[in-house]
């Protein structure tokens, strides 16, 4: 993932930052608990295609997570 357009990319619930996931290919939301994929290079930022955070994930990547 490109540093320049994770710089500027938000989560389009919260206008939150995000978090990158190389392993799983997702851009974390801390503040909507939604992981938003990857496909072939290009992120989906779309709400319905995003994947719900358990309590755990979410605890574990605000940690993570860029501050405000």
């Amino acid at each position: 993932m490109d540093k320049r357009l994770l710089d500027i990319l938000v989560c389009p619930v919260t206008k939150g930052s995000l978090v990158y996931e190389t392993q799983k290919q997702e851009l974390i939301s801390v503040s909507a608990a939604l992981a938003y994929p990857i496909r072939d290079g290009i992120p989906v930022m779309l709400e319905e295609e995003a994947r719900r955070l358990s309590a755990e994930e979410v605890e574990r990547y605000r940690e993570r997570a860029p501050s405000p």
